[in-house]
């Protein structure tokens, strides 16, 4: 699943949900300060973010993954920001 922030440059994706905490996901992260990762973050964390213009997190719910997690998550620390 791809989560972004639409007033600001955050975006995840998730391809894991810890069944024994439903809080944690694990998927590559970046918060759009140049410097994305790929490990565990929190549901709840990601829910308390908002952009410039205080716009929640939004699923998008027409991505389709075209590639591998590893591989976005590559792209990502070669170009500095997730693009999905």
């Amino acid at each position: 699943m791809k989560l972004f922030t639409p007033d600001a440059g955050a975006t995840w994706l998730l391809a894991w949900l810890d069944p024994e905490d439903g809080d944690v996901a694990w998927g590559c992260c970046d918060p759009g300060l140049g410097c994305p990762e790929i490990g565990p973050v929190r549901l709840s964390e990601i829910a308390a973010v908002r952009g410039a213009l205080g716009l929640p997190v939004e699923r998008d719910l027409y991505f389709e993954a075209e590639m591998s997690l590893s591989d976005y998550a590559s792209l990502a620390r070669d170009r500095g920001a997730l693009v999905a």
